[in-house]
């Protein structure tokens, strides 16, 4: 990083400075200022003030409706997680009101670790056993939240937990369908989606116990330590919310699912260096006291969730609001869940 000053679209310097000093968050300049790239569309910038290092975190420039409210969110979570056994980045400050910087932010400690989907240090790439110790932890972090009394740390209205595993295929159908609506381009090209979803609603738990649910847990929203492949924090809890937690352990055994037409996976390389399906429940179940007889059924919703949310791209491409190249790419990874999906029903 550099010390010269930088301009960050999006983050007013001087108005964030004037905010940390009426906090007393340090004193002085602001350097290294450093914008962060990566998968996510939010502002992510990296800087130290008086020998401390912050990372602020900010919607996009094209704000959606509701990004203001998803950032404080986040902020919440983060802020309840403080002291848990969960990793995460720790809170440090956060603002709600748009005034500041056009939008609501929060300032977090940085984390020194790497995203596994931007590529493998030697250490990790090299060995077997740590990226399968990789898989292992990843799991814990998911056992790790959902032991986390949701109502004791002050999030028991995070989230709307009656009926949650009832309003799943119902949800995500509705979604599916509203693609139409972006024009006569697009059809539904999905073998099964249907019969998945049928088989979710006769199969689906009679009861649950609510928790927190990060909501995207997969490798490319964590990063790793990079002397070892333990989890240095999990990230983007934009999507965190009270359910039941094993809808984040049912998206691991979904991209560990090999797909038997050897498609795209939707979580690159790595899941296939991890554990076995059977070992990965049973590792969570070691740090869970939750009933995990189904998780199949969370495997099976992760599939037909995650392959949805990617059709969409899709949807969009045939309306012109998106790449025609990103959406056929998107919907290899659509049919490869499916088939994933297919697989679960039948061989688990």
């Amino acid at each position: 990083m550099s010390n010269a000053p930088v301009a960050v679209e999006g983050v007013d310097l001087d108005a964030l400075r004037a905010w940390m000093d009426d906090r007393g968050l340090g004193d002085g300049p602001l350097g290294e200022v450093e914008l962060i790239v990566g998968g996510t569309q939010n502002i992510l910038v990296q800087f130290t003030r008086a020998g401390r290092g912050y990372v602020l975190r900010r919607p996009p420039l094209h704000k959606r409706a509701n990004s203001d409210e998803t950032m404080r969110r986040e902020a919440r979570v983060l802020g309840a997680l403080a002291g848990r056994d969960v990793p995460h980045p720790a809170l440090i400050a956060a603002e709600s009101d748009d005034a500041v910087l056009g939008a609501s932010f929060y300032l977090m400690e940085p984390v020194v670790g790497f995203n596994p989907s931007l590529g493998l240090p030697q250490l990790h790439s090299s060995d077997p056993a740590v990226r399968a110790q990789m898989g292992d932890a990843l799991v814990d972090g998911a056992a790790a939240l959902g032991r986390v009394d949701h109502q004791a740390v002050g999030l028991g209205d995070l989230g709307r937990a009656d009926g949650f595993l009832e309003r799943q295929v119902a949800r995500w159908r509705s979604q599916l369908e509203g693609y139409a609506d972006l024009g006569p381009s697009w059809t539904p090209d999905i073998p099964d989606v249907d019969v998945v979803g049928e088989w979710l609603d006769t199969h689906r738990p009679t009861a649950f116990r609510p928790g927190l649910i990060h909501g995207d847990l997969h490798t490319a929203n964590v990063l790793y330590r990079h002397d070892g492949p333990e989890l240095a924090a999990i990230v983007d809890w934009e999507l965190t919310t009270v359910g039941d937690p094993l809808v984040d352990l049912g998206l691991i055994v979904a991209f560990r699912i090999p797909d038997p037409a050897g498609g795209p996976g939707p979580g690159g390389d790595l899941y296939p260096s991890f554990r076995s399906v059977g070992e990965l429940v049973a590792r969570y179940a070691s740090g869970s006291d939750r009933d995990v007889s189904a998780f199949r059924w969370y495997g099976v919703l992760a599939c037909y969730k995650t392959g949805i949310i990617l059709e969409g791209t899709r949807a969009r491409a045939a309306a012109g609001k998106a790449p025609t190249a990103v959406g056929d790419q998107l919907h290899a990874v659509t049919l490869s869940l499916f088939r994933r999906a297919s697989v679960l029903i039948r061989e688990y």
